[in-house]
């Protein structure tokens, strides 16, 4: 028994593993880290860091090595006759040449480098903004369907104690059967409202799962946030969003990063008006074996010359070379010139750039703001009209029991204030949405 008590706590433990419940941070913190398009754009950053690497080595000299072999049979010409000539050949060479000046041509290539990979960490961390507000979003309407399930959990409670009313009522014969009818039918559909609330609370889940890439959503869980009733006031003016916004928001940044890129591809292209001056330097050797005999000539007291190995041939026959070469563009079909033209497009496509994304930036904020007036409005009223929907269902429900009112009157007046709370849910959650958008374009990170 012990055995099979150990067992089911291991199994129950194992189930509340499962259902981990995700706080806010835990739920964007994992989104931005396992979101492919955050990747794929790592992936793009990692690319301008090899070719702000590669642009930093272009000052370095660049160094060659060979080395050749060759071997030949035959006869070769001597006089009015001929020679056997067979012969086995070898040469190696070490050769370096680097670049002297090219009108800043290096040192602008890794400024223009530069400026890509700071725009590809910006579009990064634009990414992970919008998937953290898709995330805070898809929060707060989880939270929402729970507080709906809440009210309709509190309307099917007080439709049970109607309708138990009803029943006892009618039995004793106080009621017409109707009555009871209509609170049976009430009751369920009070049960069919939460029931409605329960599968949106499960949608919204899902919605929640997909955004975060889980394969296994149906153990996919939320926190509970209890939000206060009481709503924050905005902190800031939208004059002092929009110059925060236009500050940090990494699109912004990223837009002026490509118009710096854009004007450094400039000097670029016009550092190819200018002569470009290149050193080299190098050595060498070589060594050649004559294959039919190892004499190569007599010397004036008629001795024979004998061949010298490969290592004393290479010691006679080494040699060094150095030089310089300039090279002077003087005409190349005006090339350069129509590159420097298209360069100075890609300035202005790139201001066009970030004018779009400040009147994105200004668009969104605005709107926010709108929509915090709006909703906090619409807060205010909801919560009006729920005080006044629970006071006539307070009435309806004494009169009721007086017998001066029908159940018809108190599930009217029951639905209203059902309909009310949810208005003002509804209206809490939207406010509280809207104004932490505001706040996130003011650079306060998202939270609840």
């Amino acid at each position: 028994m012990k055995k099979v008590w150990i067992i089911v706590l291991g199994l129950t433990s194992m189930g509340l593993s499962a259902q981990k419940r995700w706080s806010l941070r835990e739920c964007v913190d994992y989104a931005v880290e396992h979101n492919l398009q955050v990747i794929q754009n790592q992936y793009s950053k990692q690319i301008q860091d090899s070719n702000l690497k590669m642009a930093r080595k272009q000052y370095l000299p660049s160094v060659t090595g060979s080395m050749s072999n060759s071997v030949s049979f035959g006869q070769t010409s001597f006089g009015t006759g001929s020679l056997r000539n067979d012969r086995f050949s070898n040469s190696s060479n070490l050769g370096a040449d680097i670049l002297v000046y090219n009108n800043g041509r290096l040192e602008k290539n890794i400024r223009k480098s530069q400026f890509d990979v700071e725009a590809s960490q910006y579009d990064i961390e634009t990414i992970k903004n919008d998937i953290s507000l898709q995330i805070a979003q898809q929060y707060l309407t989880t939270l929402l369907n729970r507080e709906i399930v809440k009210i309709s959990e509190s309307a099917v409670e007080n439709a049970q104690k109607q309708y138990d009313r009803a029943k006892i009522t009618t039995q004793v014969g106080t009621t017409a059967q109707t009555i009871l009818a209509e609170a049976e039918a009430a009751l369920a559909r009070e049960k069919q409202n939460r029931k409605t609330a329960e599968i949106n609370v499960g949608r919204s889940l899902f919605a929640m799962a997909q955004l975060l890439q889980l394969s296994d959503y149906k153990d996919f869980d939320v926190e509970n946030v209890e939000v206060p009733d009481q709503l924050e006031p905005q902190l800031k003016s939208v004059d002092e969003v929009l110059t925060t916004a236009y500050e940090n928001q990494p699109q912004i940044k990223a837009a002026e990063s490509r118009i710096n890129s854009a004007l450094a591809q400039t000097e670029v292209s016009k550092t190819a008006f200018w002569p470009t001056l290149s050193a080299s330097a190098g050595v060498g050797s070589f060594y050649n074996n004559l294959l039919t005999t190892n004499t190569t000539g007599y010397d004036a007291f008629g001795n024979r010359i004998m061949e010298k190995n490969l290592f004393g041939q290479y010691k006679d026959n080494f040699g060094q070379q150095a030089s310089l070469s300039l090279n002077v563009p003087i005409f190349n079909k005006g090339i350069t010139k129509l590159q420097v033209e298209q360069s100075k497009i890609n300035e202005s496509v790139a201001k066009i750039t970030l004018e779009q994304q400040k009147q994105t930036i200004r668009q969104n904020v605005q709107k926010a703001q709108f929509d915090v007036d709006a909703n906090y409005e619409t807060f205010l009223s909801a919560v009006e009209t729920e005080k006044s929907t629970k006071l006539a269902l307070d009435f309806a429900d004494k009169s009721y029991t007086a017998g001066r009112t029908t159940i018809y009157d108190v599930n009217v007046a029951r639905n209203n204030y059902a309909n009310a709370q949810g208005s003002v849910a509804q209206a809490k959650y939207n406010y509280l949405f809207s104004l932490k958008l505001l706040n996130f374009y003011a650079g306060i990170p998202l939270s609840l």
